[in-house]
């Protein structure tokens, strides 16, 4: 009965069933450990006044320009059994440490700011390193099957993370939701690990890689030097340029309507809950069966596709229930449908570039873009004193190209991944 029920929604093949739980529970915990501590993240961000956003945005992209180098250094002389702990224990001891300051009292609204930089740099950190270690275990053809499905478990994750931060915020205190994440943290990495021993009845590679080698830098040159990686840069930087705007107009909108925390962190709950739900249900359902359809390219340009409608929306009627719904639809289909593609682009890439360069692509470009959009928008809004209309008006055309990069981007995924079945196979 399982059997039927899992054919009815994934196309699975029999090896490939106790990888394909694992990947699922995998991603499941870490967007859970996340989505239990992002309200407490937008409340803090708004907690000294919306204004100081840009600010915090631009501290995350220091830091991440700081960690990428750190992090390649770090990829570049473990193996990938030792390199995934590694991180997870390093995070989920970070998450105790502002537990205790918090608890204790110490430097409180330095804490919650400086937890405002750390909770981003972590989800970029997390979600990287899970879908690199995907991407080294399945091939195109496999992601283009599974990757749907598996994204349905960190949707789920990010259901049962707000859901959590609202049934217990009134119950533990605010402050004890980081120890819950803690354990959700660590309960993914048992998961890593035995995905790791499930993937081995399929996967070519050897089950436990030797270190990848080369330079700390090795990632951010190549994404300099190559055209796919840089589209790919160029895709993730047009993705965070409107995600940025509507989650700073978001922030503006709920700051105005309350000052207590707790109702804050309840509404930014409500709002993960309803988008996950939607998430599930497409990517249990559609995400597989059309990345396997219509490929990889127009699975990545459905987004901006979302994002070229919601400003036109926005631009005839720049309401508050539009942006809300342009907010819930975009995310919706940024993880049900475009992420999933754009993660399946990185399988045609070659295994240094899958940990190096897409930590600098998920980490460097993407918040180093946010940096740039959160001053962007501060510039337009603030003081230029632009409308929503016409800045909604602008990024239409910006959407569309964003749409054209995505289908480049699908053609070249889909000859590098023949090349990559040609030189893999025996006969040659």
């Amino acid at each position: 009965m399982l059997d039927r029920l899992l054919a009815s929604v994934v196309d699975v093949k029999r090896e490939e069933r106790r990888s394909l739980f694992w990947s699922f529970a995998y991603f499941f915990l870490i967007l859970s450990a996340y989505y239990v501590l992002r309200p407490l993240r937008d409340n803090a961000g708004i907690s000294g006044g919306t204004r100081a956003l840009p600010w915090l945005f631009t501290a995350t992209f220091f830091v991440m320009l700081a960690a990428a180098p750190l992090y390649g250094w770090v990829v570049a002389r473990f193996p990938r059994a030792k390199l995934i702990p590694i991180v997870y224990h390093f995070f989920a001891a970070n998450i105790v440490l502002f537990w205790l300051l918090l608890t204790l009292g110490i430097g409180q609204q330095i804490a919650y700011q400086v937890f405002f930089v750390w909770l981003t740099v972590f989800s970029l950190f997390a979600v990287s390193v899970f879908w690199s270690y995907l991407a080294d275990l399945y091939r195109s053809e496999q992601g283009k099957r599974l990757y749907g499905f598996i994204a349905a478990g960190g949707s789920l994750g990010a259901l049962a993370g707000p859901l959590i931060t609202r049934q217990l915020v009134d119950v533990v205190g605010v402050v004890n939701l980081f120890l819950i994440s803690a354990l959700l943290l660590e309960g993914a990495l048992f998961a890593s690990l035995r995905l790791s021993k499930a993937a081995a009845g399929f996967n070519t590679t050897p089950a436990n890689p030797p270190a990848i080698g080369g330079g700390p830098f090795a990632g951010l040159m190549t994404v300099l030097r190559s055209n796919y990686l840089g589209g790919i840069a160029g895709w993730v930087a047009l993705l965070s340029l409107g995600g940025t705007i509507l989650y700073l107009l978001q922030a503006e909108v709920v700051s105005a309507a309350t000052q207590d925390e707790a109702e804050r962190t309840r509404i930014f709950a409500t709002i993960d809950l309803w988008v996950g739900a939607v998430q599930i249900l497409l990517q249990l359902v559609l995400t597989g069966r059309l990345i396997k359809r219509f490929g990889t390219g127009a699975a990545a340009a459905f987004l901006p596709m979302v994002f070229a409608i919601g400003f036109g929306w926005l631009a005839m009627i720049p309401a508050l229930i539009a942006i809300m719904v342009f907010q819930a639809a975009q995310r919706t289909a940024n993880f049900a449908v475009s992420n999933p593609g754009r993660e399946i682009l990185f399988t045609a890439a070659d295994r240094e570039d899958k940990y190096k360069a897409k930590n600098v692509v998920d980490g460097v470009v993407f918040r180093g873009a946010d940096m740039t959009s959160s001053w962007l928008f501060a510039l337009l809004h603030t003081k230029l004193a632009l409308s929503v209309p016409l800045i909604a008006a602008v990024m239409i055309p910006i959407s569309l190209g964003w749409a054209a990069l995505s289908f480049y981007l699908g053609r070249q995924q889909e000859k590098r991944a023949r090349e990559q079945s040609q030189n893999q196979s025996p006969s040659t």
